[in-house]
């Protein structure tokens, strides 16, 4: 049996990414595609109240399943769309691990942090913040096959882009790169502290204190909620 292919959209919540699937699903006539995305999988959790360790683990748990449910399908002979968000260095490496790099076209669904922000609020089904805290850590590993910035194209332009890329997969592509560098030379993506550190470093920052608004760039609270 051929392994299937993957479209494996990377991006914050509220850049496009499941706008773009569902465009995807619409115009792709070549195989049989399925949309897997992570916040249908964060959904079917039973909605009792966890405290703050037990949610982690099942958060943990539910993203390590949802990048095998993933592999098992493509095993399987499935063509997917993958509608996920890398705010974890974890995540991307375990989706290294479990993926054929071959199969996968990696696509970096891009959109400026001020636009993030407004659609994020117009939304109203988000956390505030939710965006920014991811921004400078879902692309952080810097290696896609192709990208696409919302702001500028509608998630039909960018559905429509990927489509005309996907025959012409580059070899090797980003994933085999990535797994290259991470998995086998032993390079960890950066952490979030690290990236903090490495932004206030690049707008020249001075050492003092962040703003109270600022710490959540450390942390994984928000990534507890819905991410798309």
């Amino acid at each position: 049996m051929t392994p299937g292919r993957i479209i494996f959209l990377n991006g914050t919540s509220s850049s496009g990414k499941s706008s773009i699937a569902r465009e995807l699903l619409d115009i792709l006539d070549e195989g049989v595609f399925f949309h897997l995305a992570v916040d249908a999988f964060n959904a079917m959790r039973s909605k009792r109240e966890l405290g703050d360790a037990e949610l982690d683990a099942a958060l943990r748990r539910t993203r390590m399943g949802f990048h095998r449910s993933i592999a098992a399908m493509a095993e399987a002979g499935n063509d997917i769309v993958v509608d996920h968000v890398l705010s974890e260095p974890w995540r991307l490496l375990d989706c290294l691990t479990v993926l054929r790099p071959e199969k996968v076209l990696f696509v970096g669904v891009h959109c400026p942090l001020d636009e993030l922000t407004r659609r994020e609020s117009a939304r109203g089904d988000r956390p505030p913040g939710l965006a920014a805290h991811q921004y400078d850590l879902v692309h952080s590993h810097g290696d896609y096959d192709l990208e696409c910035d919302t702001s500028t194209a509608s998630p039909r332009e960018c559905a429509q882009q990927i489509k005309e890329f996907l025959p012409h997969r580059p070899s090797p592509t980003a994933f085999t790169r990535l797994g290259r560098r991470y998995l086998t030379d032993g390079e960890q993506p950066p952490t979030a502290a690290r990236l903090h550190s490495m932004s206030e470093l690049r707008v020249g920052a001075d050492p003092s204190p962040a703003p109270k608004s600022q710490p959540l760039l450390a942390g994984q609270e928000l990534d507890r909620s819905s991410s798309t």
